[in-house]
């Protein structure tokens, strides 16, 4: 038999077991789920928080100090530069853009201008993308190489297409690659705002969205360098905005949010949502402050979720390796932290492949999902995410995935001779 008719054996073989496989989400496992359940009556009756507030009542835009002090060590930031929100970071994301566009922040509205896009570090996230489509703003792409954007290509279009008004930054273990942003990255990231300073109608900001600042699975983990001090540095901390969340810590549906930045960022954050609330939820704040009793007790929450997360992302390795290792059509990301792994098949091939699994039980995120507008122009990148599967059926997809990226590329070949 040749390898395409052994390839097509197999892969009928696999169809026939009727599996049930998703692997399409970057979703917190049950496993990890209980880790947090003690969150659950924390509180005991006491809802004082260290200030004296009644977290049950109404106020504290800002939020709670020992949250906020939680949401610092996140963020590298002091807790007086941080707010504490609701469940989302997506959310206050959202608000920031929206914000950014129709209200100004620490600057004039983006709406004066008659052109506003983002740039958009590809492979990237997904919501970023939904999020700024959704708000009628043109995408505009930028590799993102092992150290982070593609800096020579980003400055360029600072300088040369004033359209281009932030950029997203997804910078340690960043979504799907899982790559870490080195210095000089961050360096060159917190001084792009100074391109513009001889165009003060027409300011730029870099979005921060490190929603894996903790998630470190593997030793030695990479260090993030501070934008913030670095932006302190070249004068322009009035255009960094930085995000994370305890999504992917705690509860994923029923966490805390968090915004930082500077203190002219944090005024126009507060004018912005005086209109819209009064306080976000500070017993949960509260319960969240309490079950990690500090800074210290978030660090020591988070190697437990390493422990769990660890044998998921080997198992995705080791699964790949084997049935795509040294055969010249794939090659895939080895993040140290995170919740993804990115899989480069040979362009043309990621929609059929993602088919392919469909067909035989195993979901897999779009093709196409990583890049705006759906649209990855060499139809190459898939995003692995293991973490919500146990490790089981972990083992079980890569040996569905395998088989589906070499039978694609096997009638591919055979389609090309």
């Amino acid at each position: 038999m040749t390898e395409l008719e052994l390839l097509e054996k197999s892969y009928k073989e696999l169809c026939s077991r009727e599996l049930s496989l998703n692997l399409t989400r970057g979703k917190p496992g049950s496993e990890q789920l209980d880790l947090s359940n003690e969150l659950d009556g924390v509180l005991n009756g006491d809802f004082q928080s260290v200030d004296g507030t009644d977290v049950r009542n109404y106020g504290g835009l800002r939020g709670i100090p020992e949250i906020r002090e939680i949401g610092g060590r996140i963020l590298g930031l002091s807790s007086d530069n941080v707010i504490a929100g609701g469940n989302s970071s997506l959310h206050l994301m959202y608000l920031t853009v929206d914000q950014l566009v129709n209200w100004g922040l620490a600057g004039p509205p983006l709406s004066a201008k008659s052109e506003i896009s983002a740039l958009c570090p590809v492979p990237g996230y997904d919501r970023h993308f939904t999020l700024t489509q959704r708000l009628g703003i043109d995408m505009i792409n930028v590799p993102l190489t092992d150290t982070g954007p593609d800096m020579n290509r980003v400055e360029e279009l600072v300088r040369n297409d004033l359209s281009t008004s932030f950029i997203w930054c997804v910078p340690k273990h960043s979504n799907p690659t899982g790559c870490t942003y080195n210095s000089e990255t961050v360096d060159r990231l917190a001084a792009l705002p100074a391109l513009r300073n001889q165009v003060p109608d027409s300011p730029f900001y870099v979005l921060w969205d490190n929603a894996y600042a903790l998630h470190d699975f593997l030793d030695p983990h990479p260090e993030l360098d501070s934008i913030y001090e670095r932006a302190r540095q070249h004068g322009t901390e009035d255009r960094i905005v930085q995000f994370a969340s305890t999504s992917k810590i705690t509860f994923a549906g029923g966490g805390v949010s968090f915004v930082g930045g500077s203190d002219a960022i944090l005024e126009s954050f507060d004018n912005y949502l005086f209109p819209m609330t009064v306080g976000f939820d500070k017993v949960n704040q509260l319960r969240h402050a309490r079950f990690f009793g500090g800074s210290e007790g978030l660090l020591e929450h988070m190697q437990k979720h390493a422990q769990v997360l660890r044998p998921k992302f080997e198992a995705v390795q080791k699964g790949l390796a084997e049935s795509l290792g040294n055969r010249g059509i794939a090659t895939w990301t080895q993040p140290t932290g995170g919740y993804f792994v990115s899989l480069d098949v040979k362009p043309g091939l990621a929609s059929a492949v993602v088919q392919l699994a469909q067909d035989a039980g195993l979901s897999l995120t779009p093709a196409g999902a990583t890049f705006p507008y759906g649209n990855d122009p060499n139809d190459s990148n898939i995003r692995i995410a293991p973490t919500f599967a146990s490790l089981t059926e972990v083992e079980s997809a890569m040996d569905v995935l395998g088989t589906c990226v070499r039978l694609a590329a096997a009638r591919q070949k055979i389609e090309k001779a």
